[in-house]
């Protein structure tokens, strides 16, 4: 072999030396950065509530600069709204709240000092601070500011710093008091009513269940506006359906929202302003008595539970069973759809649209 097919030939076997020297380094990187973390996500604190410390939390305060303060406190085996105001508090709510607060995450740093807070919303006025306790002491101590292309930003309290965070969940922080509060006024089982009882500014409604059909009377005012001692002889434009019409409307009556006991509820008026409304239960479960009272926004109407001091605000989907004439509980007519359709528009502009 000439010698410079030989230098030829040594200069290919270094190449390939090198080249397998270089492939084996890369794939031992590659081996070590997929087992080990990176030093930022090391370096990163750690904010997650600890799974075993869910059950420890005995209060939780939220700032909001949009939507107020709240404190929400353990009180027993279930939890209260004790500012702004004293109610019971939507347990599932405060349930997916600390729920959420073993997600949270640091994933990286956007700043080591306090100067970024205004541009971050990370300032005690704009951010959402969430404190919750175990006793007298801080688990979780944060504010959250605004959300990017990076991901939630974040501030720990106590500690100078803006990060970008992970897990968490606006929604669950940010709701208005209301939806903090138990909605819940009423529960039951449609099956199980056996009578209900209507009276308003229109008469006194009562209905009975006969195996599983309704059957319902009526009284009606004097001229003096006297309900009249006996109920009317017939009634025979009456639908027993519309009394289940009722029941689902009542048997899992929630609160649009919630008045005050100096509201001007109409309560105390409530045959003039609005109506009540009975349900007897079978089996001896107590009676259900919804007042209802004036209009307190829109079409909705204040309402109070027999028993309960709790000034609600209700859907007039509800609210207008209470106060409804005799028509509401009786068969629709059907109308002559030739007779009822609706005109078509003027040739000199447009009519108004007619529905689908």
């Amino acid at each position: 072999m000439k010698t410079e097919h030989k230098i030829y030939a040594a200069v290919a076997v270094l190449l390939v030396l090198v080249a397998a020297f270089y492939f084996s380094r890369e794939k031992g990187k590659q081996t070590d950065a997929a087992h080990a973390p990176t030093a930022a996500s090391a370096d990163m604190p750690a904010v997650a509530l600890p799974k075993d410390d869910v059950d420890k939390i005995t209060k939780v305060e939220i700032k909001n600069a949009d939507k107020g303060s709240v404190t929400l406190e353990k009180k027993g085996d279930a939890w209260e709204l004790t500012a702004p105001v004293s109610a019971k508090a939507e347990q599932s709510n405060v349930k997916s709240l600390l729920d959420n607060l073993k997600e949270l995450k640091i994933k990286d740093t956007i700043a080591k000092s306090a100067d970024l807070y205004a541009q971050y919303d990370l300032t005690d006025e704009k951010g959402v601070h969430v404190v919750a306790y175990k006793g007298a002491d801080k688990a979780i101590d944060l504010y959250f500011g605004k959300s990017g292309s990076r991901g939630q930003v974040v501030r720990i309290g106590g500690k100078d710093g803006v990060y970008v965070g992970g897990g968490y969940s606006s929604y669950l922080y940010t709701r208005e008091v209301k939806n903090w509060r138990e909605r819940t006024i009423v529960k039951f089982e449609d099956a199980n009513a056996i009578g209900v009882t209507i009276e308003n500014k229109n008469g006194y409604f009562s209905f009975s269940k006969n195996d599983d059909k309704w059957s319902g009377s009526m009284t009606v005012y004097d001229k003096d506006g006297k309900l009249k001692k006996e109920p009317e002889k017939k009634w025979d434009k009456f639908d027993g359906d519309k009394v289940k019409d009722l029941l689902r409307a009542y048997k899992a009556l929630n609160a649009e929202d919630f008045g005050d006991e100096k509201s001007d509820a109409g309560f105390a008026d409530a045959l003039k302003d609005g109506g009540i409304v009975r349900i007897k239960l079978k089996d001896g479960a107590p009676e259900v008595v919804i007042t209802v009272g004036k209009t307190s926004k829109g079409s909705s109407r204040f309402a109070k539970k027999e028993g309960s001091d709790i000034v609600y605000t209700i859907s007039s989907w509800s609210a207008d069973w209470a106060t409804a004439a005799q028509t509401k509980f009786e068969k629709s007519e059907k109308k002559d759809e030739k007779k009822d359709a609706p005109s078509p528009p003027d040739d000199d502009g447009p009519g108004e649209m007619m529905p689908e």
